[in-house]
């Protein structure tokens, strides 16, 4: 197989703490109350040392800080943490997008400035919803009320690269609450929106309701009937949808998020943080203490593996597929020296078939009715060269 070399020019740093647990959220994060933040703190300054040392940077595009919860850092800690970015990743591209996931209500204006001035130039606000009873139904502490400051002390602090996150196929949620959420989120124009399909993940308290029977989902229809009213609502303000949950006006498009979507490399640090770094992908411990006790010893790492071919092609499509545009002949060309349909032509033929993909120009892309079965249509390419093999 090909060896990737490139250096990483994308940054993810993961800060795991959180005011509380979301009832849907299975991410890396633990309760504020009682934790070593300097000590952690330290920690990332260590791995952000030592990973500097085994893979120098060069210019970086895009840094991601997410989390759990990174705006509850307090403005001070906020400070020192932004300052150790930038001594460890000091050559940021004249373009570059520096993104933080921020929390309605974890944001005052001190906070933000002091954002502002570290360098973060794009927030990631998570909204959900602008239905106050919702929010509560979903554990969510901040209002709607939240939403607005937050969003007025942004604009204060300079913020002008502005995304919310939402939420549809909530509990109990129906077509009329999320028509009004989207009235609400399209009168900020903002240039960016995300709106992901609730999944109902292990060990979160919905996968215990749902187990028991207690988790009001909407149906089905109700659902598709969401997606196609987010897809057409967006259109018609003038959104475009570059992937399959997310939307922006031109030209503010998630760089970060493409780096992912693109299968391209990225620095990953912090607690539980994934990283993919010159063929090699790895995960670090996920413990708040277990992650700072192993930068003691050097780089905190839970696992590293390399990325076979037969997987990194296998990721390219899954990943890229996501994207509105689809996958590129010439990209898939250009990583691993053979032709895209050489490899997934068989697989590619059925779906084509069953109306789940579409040829573009260059390449292939999700069709209408793949967009609604998207995680069907990318797990179709796990193990299909295994499959085509036998035949």
């Amino acid at each position: 197989m090909r060896q990737r070399t490139e250096t990483p020019e994308a940054v993810y740093i993961h800060i795991p703490f959180c005011t509380n647990k979301c009832h849907y959220c299975d991410f890396n994060s633990y309760v504020l109350k009682g934790q070593p933040v300097h000590d952690y703190l330290d920690a990332l300054e260590r791995e952000m040392e030592a990973t500097v040392r085994a893979v120098p940077p060069g210019a970086i595009r895009t840094v991601f800080v997410g989390g759990g919860t990174p705006t509850v850092l307090t403005p001070e800690q906020m400070e020192r943490f932004l300052r150790s970015v930038r001594a460890y990743f000091p050559n940021l591209d004249s373009d570059y997008e520096f993104t933080m996931e921020a929390n309605p209500g974890t944001t005052d204006l001190e906070k933000l400035q002091a954002m502002r001035e570290g360098g973060v130039n794009r927030l990631s606000f998570g909204v959900q919803s602008f239905d106050g009873g919702l929010l509560h139904a979903i554990g969510r502490i901040h209002s709607v009320e939240d939403v607005y400051r937050s969003l007025e002390n942004a604009n204060t602090a300079g913020f002008e690269n502005v995304s919310i996150d939402l939420i549809f196929g909530l509990p109990n949620q129906t077509v009329a609450q999320l028509n009004d959420t989207l009235d609400k989120a399209l009168a900020l124009k903002l240039p960016h929106h995300s709106i992901y399909n609730l999944k109902v993940e292990e060990n979160t308290l919905f996968h215990t309701l749902y187990e028991r029977g207690e988790l009001p989902l909407p149906k089905e229809d109700d659902e598709i009937e969401m997606f196609h009213l987010i897809m057409r609502r967006m259109r018609e303000a003038g959104y475009e949808q570059y992937e399959i949950s997310n939307f922006a006006k031109p030209g503010h498009e998630s760089k970060h998020n493409t780096v992912y979507w693109r299968n391209e490399s990225y620095y990953g640090l912090g607690a539980g943080a994934h990283g993919y770094v010159r063929g090699e992908r790895h995960v670090n411990v996920k413990g708040v203490q277990p992650y700072i006790d192993k930068t003691k010893e050097g780089l905190p790492l839970l696992e590293r593996f390399a990325v076979e071919e037969d997987e990194a092609m296998e990721d390219f499509m899954m990943v890229g597929l996501r994207l509105l545009r689809g996958v590129d002949r010439a990209d898939f060309r250009a990583q691993f020296g053979r032709e895209l349909e050489d490899v997934f032509g068989g697989t590619i033929d059925r779906l084509q078939r069953q109306g789940m993909l579409e040829p573009t120009m260059n390449g292939w892309r999700l069709a209408p009715d793949g967009m609604l079965l998207g995680n069907e249509v990318f797990g179709s390419f796990l193990g299909a060269q295994a499959a085509a093999n036998e035949l």
